[in-house]
């Protein structure tokens, strides 16, 4: 079943019987405020794009722009991808602006790149207060798309923690995943970025395929 915000983005550009892989979309990277760098991984989201172009049969654009928190523009993209290091601040306007885009349909995945964890956590509260952050297990179906994962993927070594996949949930849809301890992003980015393994980059970037498909399609 296709996403109920991706169903909207058909029908904003006129098209009444189309799948995934006959309409371009365009994913987007989240800008904000607090200090974070939110700029973290510049060749992870394209790459990503490109994997799942080559390997799902999906036509995405290659073009990955920033967008603000606050923004009226992040109801332009179904699917906004954000990580980094360190802080997180969203003012009142961002929280209501994220929580609206989230309701109607949009999907936020963060990646924390060490650093992060500590501030996001409060800001995703702010979002939704009477809502947790619920860990993924090893046998949800977000493992089971095109490519069978045992869980989440371990992409680089901080504190010999394992890597916890978090969701909140809203009327049963996953609105927003949260992946933590895996640096699951670093591993979508260029092979000289950080020289991990060809295996750990295909971990990754099979795990980064199997949350497009989850989310779209489901």
């Amino acid at each position: 079943m296709i996403s109920k915000f991706f169903q909207l983005c058909i029908l904003m550009i006129g098209l009444q019987s189309i799948s995934w892989s006959q309409t371009s979309f365009q994913l987007a990277v989240l800008k904000y405020n607090g200090g974070g760098d939110y700029y973290a991984n510049p060749t992870a989201l394209p790459n990503l794009v490109q994997f799942c172009n080559q390997n799902l049969g999906t036509s995405i654009s290659k073009d990955v722009p920033y967008v603000e928190v606050g923004s009226k523009d992040i109801f332009r993209y179904p699917f906004i991808h954000m990580t980094g290091h360190g802080n997180v601040v969203f003012s009142k306007a961002e929280i209501d602006n994220l929580r609206n885009y989230l309701l109607a349909g949009g999907f936020l995945h963060i990646d924390d790149n060490y650093g992060m964890d500590e501030f996001i956590r409060v800001e995703l509260k702010k979002i939704f207060p009477s809502s947790e952050l619920l860990e993924l297990p090893s046998n949800h179906p977000i493992y089971n798309q095109k490519f069978k994962l045992n869980g989440l993927p371990k992409i680089h070594e901080h504190d010999g923690k394992r890597p916890q996949a978090f969701g909140i949930i809203i009327d049963g849809r996953l609105v927003c995943l949260y992946t933590y301890e895996t640096d699951l992003s670093d591993g979508w980015e260029d092979a000289q970025v950080h020289n991990d393994t060809p295996e750990k980059r295909k971990q990754a970037l099979q795990m980064g395929a199997n949350i497009i498909t989850y989310v779209f399609l489901n």
